[in-house]
């Protein structure tokens, strides 16, 4: 038996930072939308767990227990021979090891039978796997443990483009000037969504664009695309995200993109259900 799963491309719609624990975790509310581009996950049974990667980003994923995607498989207790079809950078904001991690644990428990591990065992592998469990739209408070299903995911229209540096998020936490940041101003509003949505905020913004400038510039070219309706960047970068207002601008955005900056990871995508 072969269980395949799909490992959306994670999209922090806002991201605010709402304080620090004692014990150095940090305090989030944040609004989130899952993509229809991902990576994907393979399993089938095995007397003994082995990872093989594949896919265009395949290139430095580790196949040992390093890869989230073998402690997601210990965490629930199943040894499968695992296939990781690698679509998503790494580091980038858009939660593509936690994602994967979810897949897997979603794929052993078809493959087994066995319920998925308690929240604290899969908090404990990350904290956007939890949320990376759920689809639609979802507001993630606490450390990543307090989730809210929220309506479906709005039909939007998305380009995501990463400029290729990584910026570790322990580095962009620590230079968070302010630590203790107004939350989302809730209810979100059924009408004017994109206007209240421009209003929240993704505080790691600032200080990855201290840590990596090339993530301004990544910004100002999707800011400046015409039917380019909000431009910002997802988690803790250096993914960026904009909301175009109809497909054809979408498309000619993502043409200009790819033009002038080849080097840069950019693709079309939508928000799912």
């Amino acid at each position: 038996m072969t269980v395949e799963e799909f490992a959306p491309a994670k999209i922090n719609l806002t991201l605010h930072v709402t304080g620090q624990r004692a014990d150095g975790y940090h305090l989030l509310d944040s609004l989130v939308i899952f993509a229809d581009v991902g990576d994907r996950v393979t399993v089938s049974s095995a007397e003994a767990t082995r990872l093989t990667v594949s896919g265009p980003r395949a290139a430095g994923v580790p196949t040992g227990d390093g890869n989230l995607v073998v402690r997601a498989a210990r965490a629930i207790g199943v040894d499968a021979d695992i296939h990781l079809e690698k679509h998503l950078p790494a580091a980038a904001g858009i939660g593509g090891g936690s994602s994967d991690a979810a897949a897997t644990l979603r794929a052993l428990s078809k493959l087994s039978g066995k319920p998925l591990p308690a929240m604290p065992e899969i908090l404990s592998l990350g904290a956007d796997v939890p949320l990376c469990l759920r689809r639609g739209m979802v507001r993630m408070e606490g450390i990543g443990e307090q989730l809210t299903d929220l309506d479906p995911a709005l039909p939007l229209r998305l380009l995501l483009v990463n400029p290729g540096v990584e910026v570790p998020t322990p580095l962009v936490f620590k230079a968070l000037r302010r630590k203790t940041n107004p939350p989302m101003d809730w209810p979100m509003p059924k009408e004017g969504w994109i206007e209240w949505l421009a209003a929240q905020r993704n505080d790691l913004e600032a200080p990855a664009i201290e840590a990596a400038p090339v993530i301004q510039t990544v910004l100002d070219a999707l800011r400046d695309s015409p039917g380019c309706q909000l431009a910002r960047m997802s988690g803790s970068g250096a993914t960026c995200f904009a909301i175009f207002k109809d497909a054809e601008s979408q498309k000619q955005a993502l043409e200009a993109i790819r033009v002038t900056h080849p080097d840069w990871w950019s693709v079309a995508c939508a928000a799912v259900a």
